[in-house]
């Protein structure tokens, strides 16, 4: 990037809240439903004489969103009438707040926050089923919670740094699902750019992103368009883009709205909140769950590293089978998280299987596990063999499986000496190699052992038995 430019950056993200039914009527929030309009009423299509109804679980988890941001909660909020047409609004307007939101302030990953609203998502348009459009109202009205940053992102790398802390707020809150490529959480970048740091630049929005890789692409394409735009003589038209995954570029959509072509005046059917009343704040801030930083801090003071602390902060069934193994002894847990990581997960990659509690083994199975391994009685490739078979998925008597398997390791000394004198004799170069020095064959020689007995000798003992020979 062209150091002489600088860049400013705000983000909007909208989350699809999780609820049983949508923000301003009882129809079931469902708007991944395979059936078209099949969760729809009166309010939801807009038919005249219809009268909102509000959602105060909605608010509640918006209001939670606020607390675990250390954000400011306003006691006075409303909802105002945002009025703009378009097919998927079916009433000519969409129901938001603007002057009083229930959320303003506080700070995530660095980013300062400007404000969260609570509004209703639109119907959804269909554009491929021919010459014409078809419009599904299952998502008309689902509650839909509105981030605002401050402009204080200057590159692609924080912007997505906090969009992925943010997904993981939301889920630890059970707020939001939050998948991108569903539509539950929409990101989208307001950006400019300029040669002097205290003037901001003509803003162009780029609207619904729906990955972090597409975010991190459009923002670095955006900056290279607007600098080149700049450097010919020629002038940013602030406007709304979309983005082209096929071309893997921005382009318009349509000229961009100011919040007084929306003329916003306050929901006269949509009595005013007082969230003093509704709510006790001080007891949903005791009651907030375990939050991703918080996470974090736990499982690095048991002294797993960093890439690891993040894979299980990033997930929660591995987060919950960890701590559902109660090892305090921080040796064993970071053993057990080693294997976890590599081995478990490693073969439901390539099982092509998801990360779920079914998927995981048993939390008393693989304590057993660690403890058959801690005391030498199952080898490395003994221990791995039966975590990839599933078996361990429920509990079981770990032992008497690995002995059903001639997995549990052999200590006799003379047993061990067999297979190993069998070993050099097979390999005579290789010895001879080794004795002269070569200390790399150790474990050539060590492997082959423990492939001689199956997985079930005591690789500590064939070294000391290859050693003294």
């Amino acid at each position: 990037m062209n150091s002489e430019y600088f860049v400013t950056i705000g983000l909007e993200i909208h989350a699809e809240l999780k609820t049983t039914s949508k923000m301003w009527c009882g129809c079931k929030n469902d708007p991944d439903s395979t059936t078209p309009n099949a969760h729809t009423c009166p309010i939801c299509m807009a038919h005249p004489g219809t009268l909102p109804v509000p959602n105060l679980e909605a608010m509640r988890k918006v209001a939670q969103v606020g607390l675990a941001i250390g954000a400011n909660i306003a006691d006075f909020t409303e909802f105002d009438r945002k009025n703009y047409f378009y097919p998927d609004i079916p009433k000519g307007y969409q129901i938001s707040q603007y002057k009083y939101p229930i959320v303003s302030g506080g700070c995530l990953a660095g980013v300062d926050i400007t404000r969260i609203h609570l509004e209703e998502d639109t119907a959804k348009s269909l554009h491929d089923q021919g010459d014409f459009s078809l419009i599904d109202f299952n998502r008309a009205g689902v509650p839909l919670m509105e981030l605002v940053t401050e402009p204080c992102i200057h590159d692609a790398e924080t912007a997505v740094r906090f969009a992925k802390e943010l997904q993981l707020i939301l889920r630890f809150l059970d707020a939001s699902d939050a998948n991108l490529d569903l539509g539950q959480m929409r990101v989208e970048v307001n950006l400019s750019v300029s040669k002097d740091p205290k003037v901001f630049g003509t803003k162009v929005e780029v609207k619904n992103l729906n990955s972090f890789k597409t975010v991190e692409k459009a923002i670095e394409y955006e900056i290279t368009r607007h600098i080149g735009v700049i450097e010919e003589g020629g002038k940013i038209v602030q406007e709304t883009r979309g983005w082209d995954e096929e071309k893997q570029a921005t382009f318009s959509q349509r000229k961009k709205e100011n919040a007084m072509d929306y003329r916003y005046f306050p929901d006269p059917d949509i009595p005013k909140f007082y969230l003093s009343k509704l709510f006790d704040l001080e007891d949903m801030k005791k009651n907030l769950p375990e939050l991703p930083h918080e996470r974090r801090a736990r499982f690095s003071s048991l002294g797993l590293k960093d890439d690891q602390v993040e894979i299980l902060t990033g997930e929660k069934a591995l987060a919950s089978f960890v701590d559902s193994l109660g090892i305090e002894k921080k040796d064993s847990l970071v053993l057990a998280v080693n294997y976890l990581l590599s081995d478990v997960l490693g073969n439901l990659k390539k099982e092509g299987k998801e990360i779920s509690a079914s998927n995981l083994p048993n939390p008393h199975s693989m304590k057993q596990l660690m403890t058959l391994i801690e005391g030498q009685k199952l080898s490395s490739r003994g221990a791995k063999d039966l975590l990839v078979s599933g078996e361990l998925n429920q509990e079981v008597d770990v032992e008497k499986l690995a002995e059903s398997k001639g997995l549990i390791q052999k200590n006799d000394p003379e047993a061990l000496r067999k297979i190993v004198e069998e070993i050099i004799e097979q390999n005579q170069k290789e010895w001879s190699d080794y004795k002269a020095g070569n200390e790399k064959l150790l474990m050539f020689f060590t492997g082959l052992c423990m492939k001689a007995s199956k997985g079930s000798g005591n690789p500590t003992l064939f070294q000391e038995i290859l050693k003294n020979k």
